[in-house]
């Protein structure tokens, strides 16, 4: 079960107190150790964390909840990972690092630079997602959000440009409510929750940062990264390998595949000494060579298990590969074992 840090409801106790509610009542309700209203460093089921807050909303009539308890909130809920955000160099270095080790506040959350949906030129959205299969829900959304907004505002000191909000539901709250929250329109009943803000702002530089402080704080976040999170190219060959022959074999696909923006993504493989088109052309000869020494498929329908084009390209990667057409492997499958040159 994916668990969260009892930071995450950082602010609920006395938003509720002071709505008349018995926090500790609905701590109980939805099965959460009462300590996790009091403590930052709880680690707690997910669900239990939603549900907390839908419980209180709902009972309280406050259908905004989420958005009072993130006005209450603030960065250094987030620990290490807060110090590693305020050092960074800009806002896209700091939202970077949010991406890669948001897991250890909250394994089920995920933070991503993504295109803008409505290709605006010079936007882009920072996307607030949970892990595939989790259920979306209002105030946990809200809250997320409304963190969101504030913890960028606070590392730009001010307004940080941001164009509209969209979100992936349509709230119970009045749309009012949250424009006066946002300071922008927001939009409803859209596919993902986003921040639409211009790609200007992840160039926008921080002030006050220290880079041995920020070293020191992303080694600690490194030794508490699972083999999956620093193993970005096992997860890149992988996603490739799934998707080869049913989705373009770009990087921009396989980047929704992990939620990251492709340029992170990129990044990332360069870090571990290779790139997309490696390890897209690894998949590509892997298969290649399954298909061609254990099938008798039609050579084009090979080809386009591999998303290639056209038969002629697979003829130019075979030759590439191994130094022969696709024909002499196939009747002589040693070749595929044997690099060319």
């Amino acid at each position: 079960m994916a668990m969260i840090r009892s930071a995450g409801l950082r602010g609920f106790r006395d938003t509720v107190t002071g709505l008349g509610g018995d926090p500790e009542a609905y701590a109980a309700r939805a099965g959460l150790p009462v300590a996790a209203l009091d403590s930052d460093d709880l680690l707690v089921p997910g669900e239990p964390i939603a549900v907390v807050l839908e419980l209180a909303a709902r009972d309280l009539g406050v259908p905004d909840l989420g958005l009072r308890v993130a006005a209450r909130q603030d960065l250094g809920m987030l620990g290490p990972l807060a110090v590693a955000i305020q050092n960074s160099p800009t806002v896209g270095d700091a939202l970077e690092c949010t991406s890669r080790y948001l897991f250890v506040h909250a394994e089920s959350l995920s933070l991503t630079v993504v295109d803008d949906p409505y290709d605006a030129r010079g936007i882009v959205a920072v996307h607030y997602g949970l892990a595939p299969g989790l259920p979306t829900l209002v105030q946990a959304t809200d809250l997320g959000l409304g963190f969101l907004h504030r913890a960028i505002g606070f590392l730009v000191d001010g307004p940080y440009g941001l164009r509209t909000v969209e979100l992936p539901y349509d709230p119970p709250a009045p749309i009012e409510v949250y424009e006066e929250y946002f300071g922008v329109p927001v939009r409803v009943g859209r596919p993902r929750a986003l921040l639409r803000v211009p790609r200007t702002l992840e160039d926008r530089p921080l002030t006050g940062v220290d880079d041995n402080v920020r070293r020191l704080a992303l080694a600690f976040l490194a030794e508490h990264a699972p083999e999956s999170q620093t193993s970005t190219v096992a997860r890149v060959h992988r996603a490739v390998h799934e998707s080869l022959g049913t989705s373009p074999p770009e990087i921009a696909s396989v980047a929704r595949l992990l939620a990251v923006h492709p340029r992170t993504l990129q990044r990332r493989l360069a870090d571990e000494g290779t790139s997309y088109a490696a390890i897209l052309d690894d998949v590509r000869r892997e298969a290649a060579a399954r298909y061609l020494t254990t099938t008798d498929m039609p050579l084009t329908q090979v080809a386009g298990l591999l998303g290639l084009s056209e038969q002629s390209a697979l003829t130019r990667c075979c030759r590439r590969w191994w130094d022969a057409t696709p024909t002499a492997v196939r009747r002589d499958p040693v070749r595929a074992r044997t690099p060319a040159g």
